[in-house]
């Protein structure tokens, strides 16, 4: 992990060793199941742990349940697990990507539940914070955290790619809601979209 600046670089000794944990894990079960984009193996720090460490310092003061969307890898759920130690529940259908997280969780001692569900058949969870990484449009992910997310309020951290201005524009077709916007620190053309007050377009 030496060498990539950013967040990573401050967590304790502690935490960084559960984060080598994890991404030895990864490596060993990358050729049986494809958790990453092969080609990014080799940037495994920043491509994927320092990406989703740096929703870190935008999870709301308070939250009490994480719930990210799409899994696939634990990119950001589990990340966010090991790093502030907030119960998180991760979502992932594909049931051998689900054994590998499960088997990370275990290995880290991360505070995660697993669903190996389609986000169709979830049901409310109740999360205060709902996350999601290159898993669908803007607004089918609005959909989704709607229903899984706290009746009180919730709030949806979403790393978008190039085109995210082009998906806000779209979901504001279908949804009124609260948007803060923040440049990513690995992608310069990417971007992390905070949204919240969320409902129907009259």
């Amino acid at each position: 992990m030496s060498g990539n600046p950013g967040i990573l670089n401050a967590v304790s000794r502690e935490t960084r060793g559960r984060l080598e944990v994890y991404a030895d894990l990864l490596r060993k079960w990358q050729p049986k199941i494809n958790l990453i984009a092969p080609s990014t193996l080799p940037d495994l720090w920043a491509r994927h742990f320092e990406d989703s460490a740096q929703l870190l310092p935008l999870v709301p003061e308070g939250t009490k349940r994480i719930a990210d969307m799409g899994s696939g890898g634990g990119f950001p759920g589990l990340v966010l697990a090991i790093l502030t130690g907030i119960e998180t529940h991760l979502i992932e259908s594909d049931s051998r990507k689900g054994a590998f997280l499960r088997e990370a969780a275990r290995l880290t001692d991360a505070p995660v539940t697993l669903h190996t569900k389609r986000l169709e058949a979830m049901p409310s969870l109740g999360a205060d914070l709902i996350t999601a990484r290159a898993l669908a449009p803007l607004t089918e992910l609005l959909g989704h955290a709607a229903r899984i997310g706290a009746a009180s309020g919730w709030r949806g951290l979403f790393l978008k790619g190039e085109s995210w201005q082009n998906e806000v524009a779209a979901a504001q077709q279908t949804y009124a809601f609260t948007l803060a916007e923040t440049p990513s620190r690995t992608h310069p053309s990417a971007m992390i979209l905070s949204i919240k007050d969320v409902h129907h377009v009259a």
